[in-house]
């Protein structure tokens, strides 16, 4: 039987890789903790500075990416406004300033750091934007 050095190739790399070790993957958390503030129906005005609490009491022990960042979403878009960010997720809280966007009731915060998390809906005003 005849083979060609593709063949022969192809099956060495083949026992080369299965042969080699498979790697001990650690477990992986998800944590996701609550948005406290703001609540469902708050109104915001542009300009305004509030601090954007959630709750740390059940924070795992390892934190897979503990850096965090807060973004607005309207509707059902993600703005490339980031409110906040370069923060432990274990801090509980940070301070943002509410930007000068269009006026609506269908705003969000997404709590990005080791997973995401959304905000209830809530209100910004004050900009003189609609649409």
């Amino acid at each position: 039987m005849k083979f060609s050095i593709l063949t022969t190739l192809a099956a060495a790399f083949v026992t080369a890789v299965s042969a080699s070790p498979i790697p001990n993957l650690e477990a992986r958390d998800v944590y996701a903790p609550p948005i406290t503030y703001p609540t469902a129906g708050v109104t915001w005005t542009s300009g305004e500075t509030h601090t954007v609490t959630w709750d740390t009491s059940n924070a795992p022990t390892q934190i897979t990416n503990p850096i965090g960042r807060i973004y607005l979403r309207k509707g059902d878009y993600t703005t490339p406004l980031i409110l906040a960010s370069n923060f432990s997720i274990l801090d509980g809280s940070a301070q943002i300033t509410v930007p000068n966007v269009v006026e609506g009731s269908d705003y969000v915060l997404v709590l990005f750091g080791d997973s995401g998390n959304w905000s209830p809906t809530f209100t910004i005003t004050g900009s003189g934007v609609a649409y």
